[in-house]
């Protein structure tokens, strides 16, 4: 079921429970506005998104849209995927982790400062979205499907061809055709189920 607002995002996630509403009331003080986006918490400015909160197994986390751009001590940020996220920087905890205001506020606060000056880093043009041919047979025999993949963002659309190109066998290929198609037709992330754990 779809998380609609930030606390029940965090009532998902009662290993963290206390914690992220810590940081959710702290972040909420620099005047930013909750949303749920990608379904977690994003704080946003003038519709930017600057901040979000993670909950996973082993830690929960501050994510910095652009990230890359702050200056502030950065002993505590981390790059989530190296060589593969160039602008999101984040800060981990893990169980029994302390954190104070003053230790977090100063990034909460560049960040919206450096949103404020417009510093982005923009996504590069990525390849060419190739659709493989047992997919592109799944269409010609289900419209619907069609139509609603077409409606997705190029992104979602080049992980749904990426999923089915990166299958060795062609009846694998048919599988995952067959366990995405209801995915597309609700417009859901291919990876929302990932990003929930």
């Amino acid at each position: 079921m779809p998380v609609k607002d930030p606390n029940a995002y965090f009532e998902k996630h009662l290993q963290w429970q206390t914690q992220l509403k810590k940081l959710h009331d702290l972040i909420l003080e620099t005047g930013l506005q909750p949303t749920i986006k990608w379904g977690a918490p994003v704080y946003t400015l003038e519709g930017k998104n600057v901040i979000g909160l993670g909950a996973f197994k082993n830690h929960y986390a501050i994510w910095f849209f652009n990230g890359v751009f702050l200056k502030h001590s950065t002993d505590l940020l981390v790059n989530a995927q190296e060589n593969k996220t160039k602008a999101l920087r984040q800060i981990r905890f893990e169980k029994n982790d302390e954190w104070k205001k003053e230790e977090i506020l100063p990034y909460l606060k560049e960040a919206i400062v450096n949103q404020k000056a417009g510093k982005e880093m923009k996504p590069v043009q990525k390849k060419k979205l190739i659709i493989p041919l047992e997919l592109k047979k799944a269409f010609k025999d289900d419209e619907e499907l069609k139509a609603s993949f077409d409606t997705l963002t190029p992104g979602k659309q080049r992980e749904y061809a990426d999923h089915v190109s990166s299958a060795k066998q062609e009846k694998t290929k048919y599988k995952r055709i067959e366990k995405i198609t209801p995915m597309i037709k609700n417009g859901v992330d291919l990876y929302d189920r990932y990003k929930n754990c």
